[in-house]
């Protein structure tokens, strides 16, 4: 099996750059030993207005077998039928991928030291593979390579015989790539695609594969529109590490969205600070209640009132509110919902998922989403809860959470909790002018909190009363804030203050307004909101 890759130049820039790129001397024909095999590099043409550089695997049939042990380990589909004779040494194939990131290791990183200009931009690429196996057609070819941004994907089926065209078309097709790109990012696409499109590999897929596939998919595999299919068949359809992809490729997909580090959306596993649940007590000694206690409580209590049966836990973090949830057989249906991977893993562990009853686990999911784009598996729910996160978002993006909550998901009961900045002074171990939390992007006072809350029940047609959670000190108010909206049928907006002292009930007509869904440069769907006059 073999495939080239070609390049022209000019004078100033000469084709037999690509020599330097993939550090192999056009003038010299290499051997390099594989597993499996030998593998050349050899240039058909080498001059400066064109250059050619080819790969051809020489695959050792016994060699396959012995170490696949005479079962093909997934790499060889006809090994069954004939273990000696089979297309495993004229096919493209994960012999192939592994060939050429064996080969070109530092080309496939975009590492040259002698011309490290040229390995950065793209340069006018032509690439030839003579016999690639695809399960799926050559429409799946195009689909693949096409929103990579080359400019030709030609695909051409092969005639199982040409004599008798009857037959019709084998499953193997020729491909011929061309385009400007990066000649990096040439090759990992090929080390990812090749076994995809064949459908199988020659080795056992270790846990390993996922970093590999994440690596060599940097930059474009967390958009590509067939990344459920390129996940699930280079991860030989091990469901758990397919899962574990596509929850990490989903984070980098959301970072570049928000044109943000990937830890600063992954980032809902943190030291406990001083709000945190309190460690436990030597048993002679009473522990007091700490304050996530009391707001979980305090939260259950808002939702028992509310009659709620489906919950969303919004931002659920490590799962301690869905684990009280799932104590009261009163909520018959939860479901955790977080950008971060690691806080979904530990709410899996703390939840003990995988020993639940088949009965338990339909009451409960675990879902990663970002709570600033909409998203249809939120709706139907009877309440929701936002606990502690509203905080952690950058003001600028509170207007996309509130449509995507209130305006799209629109559950019966809302649930917001969030720090009341004015409580902090009663801190001892918090320095003054500090937030309660490092990832905190502001801290509200009560009146902030009400007037954002007054507003967001005006614009979507929610009645919103406030419930101090912990102490509520005469000065300086509780600790934690809770605004608990219930959507009113009749379209008005009403707005209640509970404390110890005092209620106050202020009521609005809801504006008229109309909501639109337009798409951003990721194909998310996100909200632009126009009032009317």
């Amino acid at each position: 099996m073999f495939l080239t890759i070609s390049t022209t130049g000019t004078p100033e820039r000469p084709a037999t750059d690509l020599g330097f790129l993939l550090h192999k001397h056009p003038d010299k024909a290499q051997t390099y030993p594989t597993s499996h095999g030998t593998a050349h590099v050899l240039y058909p043409e080498a001059s400066v207005e064109r250059c050619t550089a080819a790969l051809l695997l020489e695959v050792d049939p016994v060699a396959l077998v012995r170490r696949g042990k005479g079962k093909g380990r997934g790499g060889a589909p006809d090994a069954a039928l004939a273990q000696y004779v089979n297309d495993r040494p004229y096919a493209a194939s994960s012999l192939l991928a592994v060939a050429l990131s064996t080969v070109f290791k530092s080309a496939l990183r975009g590492v040259c030291k002698a011309l490290p200009e040229r390995a950065a931009e793209p340069l006018p690429l032509r690439i030839d593979v003579p016999a690639l196996p695809a399960r799926g057609g050559a429409e799946l070819v195009r689909g693949l390579f096409g929103p990579l941004g080359w400019t030709t994907v030609d695909v051409r089926p092969v005639a199982l015989d040409e004599t008798f065209p009857a037959w019709g078309d084998s499953r193997y097709v020729q491909l011929v790539l061309e385009g400007e790109l990066r000649l990096a990012d040439a090759l990992r696409q090929l080390y990812v695609l090749l076994p995809v499109l064949d459908d199988a590999k020659h080795y056992w897929v270790a846990p390993d594969e996922v970093e590999k596939l994440l690596r060599a998919g940097d930059g474009w595999l967390a958009d590509h529109p067939e990344r459920q299919l390129i996940t699930s068949r280079y991860l030989s359809r091990r469901w758990g590490l397919t899962r574990e992809a596509n929850e990490r490729l989903e984070l980098v997909r959301l970072a570049e969205a928000d044109d943000i580090g990937v830890d600063a959306i992954d980032n809902a596993v943190e030291d406990p600070g001083p709000e945190s649940d309190a460690p436990a007590a030597p048993a002679e000694t009473e522990r007091p209640v700490s304050l996530a206690e009391q707001r979980r409580e305090a939260i259950l209590t808002a939702l028992r009132e509310a009659g709620a049966g489906t919950v969303l836990d919004l931002g659920c973090g490590q799962g301690q509110l869905v684990q009280a949830l799932l104590k009261d057989a009163r909520f018959t249906k939860v479901m955790g919902v977080d950008v971060s991977v690691r806080a979904l893993t530990v709410a899996a562990r703390r939840l003990k998922v995988e020993r639940m009853s088949e009965r338990q686990a339909g009451r409960v999911a675990l879902t990663q989403s970002s709570l600033t784009y909409t998203d249809k598996r939120l709706k139907g729910y009877d309440a929701a809860v936002l606990s502690e996160v509203i905080e952690h978002l950058d003001l600028p993006r509170l207007p996309a959470l509130e449509y995507a909550v209130f305006g799209t998901a629109r559950p019966g009961t809302v649930v917001v909790t969030t720090p009341n900045v004015e409580y902090n002074v009663r801190w001892e171990t918090l320095p003054a002018g500090h937030v309660r939390h490092r990832d905190h992007r502001f801290e509200w006072t009560r009146a902030e909190f009400h007037a954002w809350a007054d507003e967001v029940a005006l614009r979507h047609g929610y009645a919103v009363r406030y419930v101090p959670v912990g102490p509520d000190d005469p000065e300086v108010g509780p600790p934690t804030q809770m605004a608990v909206f219930t959507a009113t049928k009749s379209g008005r907006s009403t707005s209640t203050r509970t404390s110890d002292t005092s209620t106050s009930t202020t009521t609005s007509v809801w504006d008229t307004s109309t909501t639109t869904s337009v798409k951003d440069a990721t194909g998310t769907t996100t909200a632009k909101e126009e009032k009317a006059a």
